[in-house]
């Protein structure tokens, strides 16, 4: 071998050897990575365990145990991506855990796949010893949930649940609103990076503090600071309640395992110090939150001492004359399950909202809401409040607002900040108040195209608004408006304001109230023979044209939007000096300006079929007016699909210019 060739053979052994020693360094250090993330997950301190399974998973994507931990740990504030870890790993590795089916089911059980769940937690059940009776009544009780789950889910209540939103909530858990009186001052609980100077728990969260913010708009709160003075401890703190006219905040604290404690509010509007609120409520267990009714007189609490199993119930105590509470006493079995119940809260009406992992939960804490029968002196059985009130995962501190109008809630849901956000949900039913507009000292004769809309504000003072317009036939109107309401209708024809009315609606608490209300109009001379000229026959009903539908994101005409087009075009046909708007509108899933194109479109299509069938394009203009004019709330599936429409309307001669559309 020539010099040259040893020295190639030299530099290629020295290549070899680097590359081998990098390799076992790199191995050693995701060793290393390892068993720092597997250190902090033990601890169940999950997002310290997080960073170093991404480093792993960095250097070595198919990691099958990275992915694995780092799905179980996830779960706590990403469901989404917790399913996608961990159904990674079971792809490379199918039997890397004998848990496997177990977490699976968990993921896809707080993803709303509950048949997937329900089969991991059966091939999982399988698995489980006979002797660990503890563990297969807890998949059992799992399996229940995602039953309970897929039932409720199925069967939506007609709430509507909105996010508090990022000037309170963050991508730590926020928790029990407390909203004052006057509806501006908001307390909650937080265990954000601003708690207690960012100190973190065991557990890697920072500890819980009580934060204050105030109103600034409708949707809009001042930046959330915590409560200065001595209101928060050293550990965790949560706010409860405020009561005795907002002069008092009812607060947890961890403190001997957990207690119920009180402050005053100080002259200059900080919070005193806080003090136990009674020994008879407080015990060496864990008391963890509570409720005093608004005439002081009756408090709910929340404790694990009375329980053999050392689950929390819910007690009661009674005031006494000189000021102090009584002995605590069980709501009993009908309101306390072999499982947690918890955050206890009585309405004005006399319902008891709480929290509890048992009865027919869809998965974790559900709110239940039970009436007391004081004819037979014991509750009644708990309703679960359903979906999309409830969730396969954490649902607590639910909470009126002072009028009762909608509620606060405490959830952990997909599409939040991160772990427990604060939503708000309209409690109050919606009526349908349907009617006819009439023409003032005449109740024979109808008033078609009349645009009414209904001005109201909710009791934050948000405002809220609902229109219709009279039938071309009839003369009649329909409109699904929150009740409870004092609302100014405006009647308007083609822009021009005929006058405003005042309209009272009654609080409903069903779902099927309907309020009845004709509005009599009062008509210039002008304005009368102007309708006059432009009303259908009533007798032939020649000009009715009904509204057509539309699929989600579609213009294709469906059949029967077909059939009725024909009638149209033969209407047309029969009077050849009737012109027509066409008008095509959408619900409010996209942006505006995708809207109106969607909304063009659909006006489009009707409006080329109906030029198919013989009818000249310059009797006809399109236009679109997307979300803008729905014709009910976009609240609800069916309500959306009633506003993916085009409709049609009668034009005079004067209005329509040929190659000229409507603006």
């Amino acid at each position: 071998m020539n010099n040259l060739a040893k020295s190639f053979s030299r530099v290629s052994l020295l290549l070899a050897l680097v590359c081998l020693l990098a390799a076992s360094a790199s191995a050693q250090s995701t060793r290393k990575q390892m068993r720092t993330a597997n250190k902090f997950f033990k601890k169940e301190n999950y997002r310290a365990a997080l960073p170093y399974y991404d480093q792993v998973l960095t250097a070595d994507p198919n990691n099958a145990k990275a992915l694995y931990f780092a799905g179980i740990s996830y779960l706590t504030f990403d469901k989404e991506k917790s399913a996608d870890y961990l159904y990674r790993a079971y792809e490379l590795k199918p039997n890397l855990d004998r848990e496997m089916e177990y977490w699976l089911g968990r993921a896809d059980h707080i993803n709303y796949r509950f048949d997937s769940a329900i089969d991991h937690f059966q091939n999982y059940q399988k698995t489980i010893k006979e002797r660990n009776v503890e563990r297969k009544e807890e998949v059992a009780q799992l399996i229940q949930y995602a039953k309970n789950a897929k039932r409720e889910v199925a069967n939506p209540k007609d709430v509507f649940v909105k996010n508090l939103g990022g000037d309170v909530n963050t991508a730590f858990s926020e928790h029990s609103p407390v909203i004052s009186s006057d509806y501006n001052y908001l307390l909650f609980t937080s265990r954000s990076e601003e708690a207690t100077g960012g100190k973190a728990a065991e557990d890697g969260e920072y500890y819980e503090d009580i934060f204050e913010t105030t109103r600034t708009g409708e949707d809009s709160w001042e930046k959330p600071r915590i409560v200065p003075g001595a209101l928060n401890s050293a550990g965790h703190d949560a706010s409860i309640q405020l009561f005795d006219n907002d002069t008092k905040l009812l607060l947890y604290q961890s403190t001997n395992n957990g207690d119920i404690m009180f402050s005053e509010r100080q002259a200059d509007g900080s919070w005193g110090a806080p003090k136990s609120i009674s020994d008879k409520v407080n015990t060496r267990d864990f008391e963890s939150d509570a409720y005093i009714t608004k005439d002081g007189t009756t408090m709910f609490f929340s404790t694990s001492h009375y329980s053999e199993n050392g689950d929390l119930d819910i007690y009661m105590v009674q005031r006494n004359n000189n000021g102090t509470w009584g002995n605590p006493k069980s709501l009993g079995r009908t309101i306390n399950s072999r499982f947690d119940e918890d955050s206890p809260y009585l309405s004005a009406d006399g319902t008891l909202y709480f929290a509890s992992r048992g009865h027919n939960s869809m998965g974790g804490y559900d709110i239940f809401a039970a009436k007391y029968d004081s004819v037979a002196r014991r509750w009644g059985r708990p309703e679960n409040l359903g979906s999309p009130i409830n969730t396969p995962d954490d649902d607590t501190y639910y909470r009126l607002a002072p009028d009762g109008s909608y509620a606060y809630l405490s959830s952990y849901r997909i599409g939040g900040y991160g772990e427990k956000d604060i939503y708000t949900i309209n409690y109050i039913k919606n009526a349908d108040v349907k009617g006819r507009v009439l023409v003032q000292g005449d109740s024979t004769l109808t008033l078609p195209g009349v645009e009414l809309t209904f001005n109201g504000v909710q009791a934050d003072n948000r405002p809220i608004s609902y229109r219709d317009v009279s039938k071309p036939d009839s003369a009649t109107y329909s409109v699904n408006v929150l009740s409870g309401r004092n609302y100014q209708v405006q009647l308007s024809l083609d822009g021009e304001v005929l006058e405003t009315q005042e309209f009272e609606v009654p609080v409903v608490l069903d779902d099927t109230t309907t309020i009845r209300k004709d509005f009599f109009v009062t008509l210039e001379d002008s304005t009368a023979a102007r309708i006059a000229r432009r009303a259908p026959d009533a007798a032939t009903g020649e000009f009715k044209m009904e509204n057509i539908y539309f699929a989600t994101d579609k213009y294709d005409l469906r059949p029967e939007s077909m059939e009725e087009l024909d009638r149209i075009a033969e209407i047309m046909k029969a009077n050849p000096n009737l012109n027509i708007s066409i008008e095509g509108h959408t619900d409010s899933r996209a942006s505006d300006s995708y809207n109106m194109t969607l909304g063009q479109n659909r006006a489009d299509a009707a409006f080329d079929y109906l030029v198919g069938k013989g009818i000249s394009a310059k009797r006809m203009v399109t236009v679109s007016y997307g979300e803008s004019r729905p014709a009910v709330p976009n609240t609800s599936a069916d309500n959306m699909q009633l506003n993916r429409r085009t409709i049609f309307r009668v034009l005079q001669r004067d209005e329509i210019q040929q190659g000229e559309e409507v603006q």
